[in-house]
């Protein structure tokens, strides 16, 4: 049997206007609880078996809700976590020149940069195959939630899959769903970036 991984950051933080790192452990927005909920009732569907995710209160409470309207257990795995991002945390997303010298320079292949006190991209490759490798591992041949960071998801995805790259994934939307599967040994993308009609009709979506 092949394992399935169900892969998507967390509902929306109670400030999604700024940078929240590993520095902010932030919790969710009202509209970010309807979208736990919204994303939750479609991914029962899917009959998950375990959901995981990372130790942060955003994460965590995404799955959470997840978990309780699937019906099974929910499990922590915290190098999962968001991005250190330094002084980044708390500064506003637009026209943000910190960050977007950031993705200029890691699109260009200096992977290696980051300003103080913030994690590389190497650096979060390093950090996020060993924790995928551990949950896959671990729940191998099973239908598996994972609920992580919009950061977390693009390296994951641009590191399992062939011809993906961090310079065109683009944004990773809020519980946006992005289906892994792996079969014959090596992971492949079903969908990405996929949410409910229901989303744009009930206006969650971010």
């Amino acid at each position: 049997m092949s394992t399935q991984v169900f892969l998507l950051r967390h509902a929306e933080s109670a400030d999604p206007s700024v940078f929240h790192g590993y520095e902010s452990d932030i919790d969710l927005s009202e509209r970010g609880v309807r979208q736990a909920a919204a994303i939750a009732a479609a991914l029962a569907a899917e009959k998950p078996e375990i959901v995981v995710s990372s130790a942060m209160r955003r994460a965590r409470r995404t799955a959470e809700t997840i978990a309780r309207v699937c019906g099974v257990a929910h499990e922590i795995e915290p190098e999962l976590h968001e991005r250190k991002v330094g002084i980044l945390s708390g500064q506003p997303f637009a026209n943000n020149r910190i960050w977007s010298e950031t993705s200029r320079r890691w699109s260009s292949g200096e992977t290696g940069y980051a300003h103080a006190g913030a994690e590389s991209l190497d650096e979060l490759r390093e950090r996020l195959l060993p924790a995928w490798e551990r949950v896959t591992g671990r729940h191998e041949g099973r239908r598996i939630v994972i609920v992580a960071h919009g950061i977390v998801c693009k390296v994951l995805i641009a590191n399992l899959i062939p011809d993906q790259t961090w310079a065109n994934l683009g944004a990773i939307r809020n519980v946006a769903v992005h289906e892994l599967r792996n079969a014959v040994g090596a992971w492949t993308l079903s969908r990405f970036g996929w949410l409910p009609a229901e989303f744009a009709e009930q206006g969650l979506r971010s």
